[in-house]
């Protein structure tokens, strides 16, 4: 046998060792990882069979609308990710306003006060309550820093530590820009209540949240705490964390009402007729916070263009709209400021006015005499 041959051989074998063994880490950190989270039980799937939008073991869109993306075009696409033009993130350090905790003690009982933390992260504090909206705030939205690109900031207006007691963490759905696992644990012991679509629950108490804080909702089921109701409202996405558990939960936005304010909260959706829907239930709204960022042409069911989005915001018969989803990550190919730009460009078109805050800028809902924040403080900072 020549020389060469025996290298080549050798070459496979160590190979083939080096595939195995990424194959049985691979599987370890799966099922070991306590990022995955947890799966609903027999219990909990028997109870979700009335809603009519479980089946099969599964929940689905309303007209089971799905990601057409398949894997042929999901590889086609794997080198623009790999190799992502520049202007999919920030060059330069983005403006943040620093928040203190002293801040977050006093709000006026008249009052409603928004923080956006980036992406889809908002602190909503009214009527002597603290309420977070998918509370993402770890560097990366994946199951390992090695498998995701970090945030544009290195820092948050206000640290998790310094956070003050939260009355309620609502959530979306699961996906690891929404649901974050080191920020439930940072989070869970100053927490009162979780409200969650169904099924999302089986990961908090997987990360040690008391099953008595959790509180799972249907679509179009109202739960009150206080002055507040909120209503678990329809989406149009899809959930998972591991390989195997698509559909496993609900994903969901929320309509937040107080004698004072209504307030909707899209969470991450497609463009669908359940906008007019909650508009005609629900509407009209002081402020809609509306996914736009992270859209593609190929998956156009479950984020809508920044377009779709105003109008969206229309349907829902908003005041106001605030894109959100955008200014924190890069998970989609389009350059870092496109969502603001065309939102922006398209309420103007049609009318519907629009909130730009900074990143840890408060803001008051429905100050109708200072106004919202409009600066255009991102066309300092793009590439």
């Amino acid at each position: 046998m020549s020389l060469f041959l025996k290298l080549f051989k050798m070459f496979f074998l160590v190979l083939g060792v080096f595939l195995v063994l990424l194959v049985i880490i691979g599987t370890l950190f799966v099922y070991l990882s306590p990022q995955f989270g947890g799966s609903p039980s027999p219990a909990d799937q028997e109870r979700y069979a009335s809603f009519e939008q479980f089946e099969d073991g599964k929940f689905h869109n309303i007209g089971h609308v799905e990601m057409s993306m398949g894997l042929a075009k999901g590889l086609s696409m794997l080198p623009k990710f790999l190799f992502k033009p520049s202007h999919t993130r920030p060059d330069v350090d983005l403006p943040i306003e620093r928040i203190t905790a002293s801040e977050l003690i006093d709000v006026p009982d008249s009052a409603h006060r928004l923080t956006w933390f980036g992406h889809s992260t908002f602190l909503l504090e009214a009527q002597g309550k603290r309420i977070l909206l998918d509370p993402m705030m770890s560097a990366v939205p994946a199951p390992h820093p090695w498998l995701g690109a970090p945030r544009y900031q290195e820092e948050l207006p206000i640290a998790m530590d310094d956070l003050p007691h939260i009355d309620a963490v609502l959530l979306s759905h699961d996906h690891y820009d929404h649901l974050d696992y080191e920020s439930i644990i940072k989070l869970k012991d100053k927490v009162s209540d979780f409200y969650v679509p169904l099924g999302v629950g089986a990961h908090l108490k997987a990360w040690g949240v008391a099953a008595d804080k959790i509180h799972e909702l249907r679509w179009w089921e109202t739960v009150k705490m206080g002055d507040f109701s909120f209503v678990c409202t329809p989406a149009q996405h899809f959930s998972g964390r591991g390989l195997s558990d698509r559909g496993a939960t609900l994903w969901a936005s929320w309509v937040i009402k107080s004698s004072l304010h209504s307030i909707f909260f899209s969470g991450d959706s497609g463009y669908g007729t359940h906008f007019k829907e909650i508009g005609d239930k629900y509407g009209p709204f002081d402020i809609a916070l509306m996914e736009c960022g992270q859209y593609n042409e190929n998956w156009p069911e479950i984020h809508m263009m920044p377009e779709e989005t105003v109008q969206a915001a229309i349907d829902i018969k908003s005041l106001v709209a605030m894109p959100i989803h955008w200014g924190a990550f890069t998970l989609a190919l389009h350059s870092w400021t496109d969502p603001v730009e065309r939102m922006r460009q398209k309420a103007n078109a049609l009318n519907l006015p629009i909130t730009t805050p900074k990143i840890g800028e408060q803001f008051i809902i429905g100050n109708r005499d200072e106004g919202y924040p409009i600066e255009k403080w991102w066309e300092s900072n793009e590439n």
